[in-house]
């Protein structure tokens, strides 16, 4: 063999050999590993809790969860009937030098009712919302979960400061303005069921108000709403303060609706600085 022929027979064995052809290939070679689809996924978009359910599963557990919720509910209540005069007595002290009468027979003790429901529902609220966290938490990804503790935690200081505000400035402001208003013309005799369906209703909306920063940081932490936008929308926000004024005030006097107003109104512009603040 000459030279010449062994140079040519080492360059066919060095080309790629194409085995389903039988002839030289002279393709570049592919990477044959399998993308798993996972390389482009945020590690903060995962849902590390995620457990493949039916929907007959889902609807048992919702089930088993609402009849939990409920039933340390009535549980609650129940155990605030008992020891019921001594929060009646506590709500009664904003209304200071005003006699309750009872206008029909039993209406005490549907007061004492609907304020035990109220107050077991307030004390229960910390479990019925563990129930509540427990069953869409397999549903959250990393990044939302990270939203958790500090929405609850703000949540449930807000509404106590909502109940604490409502107590101790918005009931004593309208009912001074209410015994003021009238105390040279009529004697104050007031029914004890209007009484406290006044202060439940002023004190439980209040606490709703109230919630208004951790709805906020929800929409700028989930990329709804910026924080800038929210400042430019200021002048319907004003607006919307007084409506919501009014609305949840069962009274109608303007010292108790402008108090709740200023409220929102702080609360609001605190809220975006508190999403100022998260970077959003």
């Amino acid at each position: 063999m000459t030279p010449s022929q062994d140079v040519e027979t080492q360059e066919q064995f060095d080309e790629p050999w194409d085995s389903d052809q039988g002839t030289a290939s002279t393709s570049p070679s592919v990477n044959l590993q399998e993308d798993d689809g996972n390389s482009d996924l945020d590690p903060l978009d995962e849902l590390p809790g995620e457990v493949e359910m039916s929907l007959f599963d889902h609807l048992e557990e919702l089930r088993q969860r609402i009849f939990y919720s409920l039933a340390f509910v009535a549980v609650s209540a129940v155990g605030c009937f008992v020891a019921v005069k001594p929060i009646v007595r506590l709500l009664e002290v904003p209304a200071q030098g005003v006699k309750f009468l009872q206008l029909a027979p039993g209406e005490y003790f549907f007061v004492s009712v609907k304020v035990a429901g109220y107050t077991g529902i307030l004390l229960a609220s910390p479990f019925v919302l563990y129930q509540i966290i427990q069953f869409v938490l397999p549903g959250l990804t990393r990044r939302e979960r990270r939203l958790l503790a500090p929405v609850v935690l703000g949540s449930s200081v807000l509404f106590g400061a909502g109940l604490v505000f409502a107590y101790l400035l918005l009931i004593p402001a309208a009912l001074k303005f209410f015994i003021s208003y009238g105390a040279d013309v009529v004697e104050q005799l007031w029914s004890i069921d209007k009484y406290f369906e006044f202060v439940l209703l002023l004190l439980f909306s209040t606490g709703l108000a109230f919630q208004i920063p951790v709805i906020q940081l929800l929409l700028g932490n989930l990329g709804i709403v910026s924080s800038q936008r929210m400042l430019s929308g200021w002048r319907y926000v004003i607006l919307g303060a007084v409506v919501l004024g009014a609305v949840l005030t069962p009274s109608t006097d303007p010292l108790t609706q402008s108090l709740l107003a200023g409220a929102v109104l702080g609360l609001y512009f605190g809220g975006i600085g508190l999403v100022k603040l998260t970077g959003k």
